[in-house]
């Protein structure tokens, strides 16, 4: 099902702005409502509703009749979703954007701005503040190593004194400029180096497709550019919330095995494969147990609860 208004002849728009949505409705709304503000005169709205069940549909078709609304009868998952959107447009630029993203004055047009000026840059990205003001420091990242992920995923290189090869996950030695990646919550893409080097890789569900499109984007020569001078909110975890549950977890696991055996893997070891490949399992395992407890725990409250209190 799809809900659009037709655009006038006359409108050359900079850029489409596209958005997957998955039971967002509330932050789909603040998002579409700086989409409107703040977005360059001209600029189309594609949304696509992941099957949400939520209302999303009439929101949009009710309150922001200029978003072309194109409804999925199943999750599509976030790469296919994007990818249907981003074909239908025809503007220079594309906005990938996440429904729990605010767009602020002036954003859009200085990263176009930028972006004409530097016909290299292929993708570009900006800084993300959480809505307490924190610093998103997924908005840029390095290419992942396995020392990087063995920081990260031991926390070690989350901490602000962590050597550089430890905190590769967020990319410290890059204050702005070239980066190897930007975050998929936002990304201003240039059409005709996506054209050239193709759109999002579908065989990502969830996770890691950003990070594989930036891969791609190095190794067709464009350069993916942070530029820390613009400032998005974004919520995180809008869509897939605080913790992920076992869908979700094993989509963000099978992104890391993809990943590495499509870019990596072809010039490693099989030894060093194996072991990689063996971790990244085990890892999974522990979050799905993790994730079990945390489940019994909650149930468990929820049953004892009532007795507790009557006891007290």
């Amino acid at each position: 099902m799809e809900h659009s208004r037709p655009l006038d002849p006359a409108e050359t728009p900079a850029v489409d702005v596209v958005i997957v949505s998955y039971r967002s409705r509330e932050l789909l709304r603040t998002c579409l409502e700086s989409v409107r503000r703040h977005a360059p005169r001209g600029a189309t709205v594609t949304v696509v509703d992941n099957a949400s069940g939520d209302g999303t549909g009439p929101m949009i078709s009710e309150q922001f009749t200029e978003v072309t609304l194109i409804q999925s009868h199943r999750n599509l998952g976030f790469a296919a979703a994007n990818n249907i959107a981003i074909s239908r447009g025809q503007a220079r630029y594309v906005l990938v954007l996440n429904p729990d993203t605010r767009l602020t004055d002036g954003a859009l047009a200085g990263l176009i701005a930028l972006m004409d000026a530097r016909p290299e840059i292929g993708i570009c990205g900006c800084r993300l503040l959480r809505e307490d003001g924190r610093l998103d420091h997924a908005a840029k990242r390095s290419f992942p190593t396995i020392a990087g992920a063995l920081g990260h995923f031991l926390l070690i290189g989350r901490r602000f004194e962590a050597p550089a090869r430890l905190a590769q996950y967020r990319a410290p030695a890059v204050e702005s400029g070239p980066v190897d990646a930007v975050n998929g919550a936002f990304m201003l893409i240039r059409r005709e180096a996506l054209e050239a080097v193709g759109p999002f890789d579908e065989g990502f569900w969830m996770y890691m497709e950003d990070l594989d499109l930036c891969y791609r984007f190095r190794e067709g020569g464009w350069t993916t550019w942070y530029e820390p001078s613009v400032t998005v909110f974004h919520a995180k975890g809008g869509s897939s919330g605080p913790i992920r549950n076992v869908r979700l977890s094993y989509a963000f696991h099978y992104g890391m095995y993809r990943f590495y055996r499509k870019h990596y893997a072809p010039r490693r070891r099989r030894a060093t494969n194996a072991a990689v490949y063996a971790g990244i399992g085990s890892k999974l395992v522990l979050e799905l147990v993790h994730a079990g407890l945390r489940s019994l725990v909650r149930r468990a409250a929820v049953s004892l609860g009532p007795r507790i209190r009557r006891a007290c």
